[in-house]
């Protein structure tokens, strides 16, 4: 009788195990991913070592919008990740002048930056030159303009390269929260 429910219990905790591990597959491999950040070019509105979720599946559904924090392979090296701002989203026309963004002929609103804050142009994107982003691609930016390889540096991201949105914070404690 105690060997019964000893192999029943364990036989239920190890149905309970492999049920657990095929639901956390599904949510990693289609739903949601953690990332790390890594380094200062989101600061000060993500830090280092900063853990976040990313949503896999809302731009195989939609598209990505203006402001949206996205996670993406990163052009250098695409084994690597990056987290970076959308700037731009295609047929928008984007333009770095005295060190402001200036989108569709206007000054861009930014207001995720703190005042001071200025965007140096760089060798994508030139003092003064006018960008057209084509179909499906994005113009990204660091939200620390000044320590940021982004666009500027090496153009536009294809929508293909995005692994995903940015959308919950979950670690340090201080910072667990949606991500606007």
């Amino acid at each position: 009788m105690a060997n019964q429910k000893a192999t029943a219990f364990i036989l239920d905790l190890l149905q309970t195990v492999v049920l657990a591990f095929a639901i956390f597959l599904i949510v990693y491999l289609f739903l949601a991913q953690p990332h790390q950040v890594k380094g200062e070019s989101m600061f000060p509105n993500f830090e280092h070592n900063e853990y976040l979720l990313t949503d896999k599946i809302s731009y195989k559904l939609g598209q990505p919008s203006r402001g949206d924090v996205v996670i993406f392979a990163a052009p250098p090296d695409p084994t690597d990740d990056y987290i970076k701002r959308i700037i731009g989203i295609p047929g928008d026309k984007v333009m770095i002048r005295d060190n402001k963004v200036y989108l569709n002929g206007e000054l861009l609103n930014e207001d995720y930056l703190g005042k001071e804050a200025i965007t140096p142009p760089g060798p994508f994107m030139s003092e003064g030159e006018e960008i057209i982003i084509g179909e499906n691609e994005y113009i990204v930016f660091g939200d620390n303009r000044t320590n940021s390889s982004d666009s500027r540096k090496w153009g536009p991201v294809q929508k293909g390269k995005i692994r995903g949105k940015a959308w919950f914070a979950y670690w340090p404690p201080s910072k667990v929260g949606l991500i606007h």
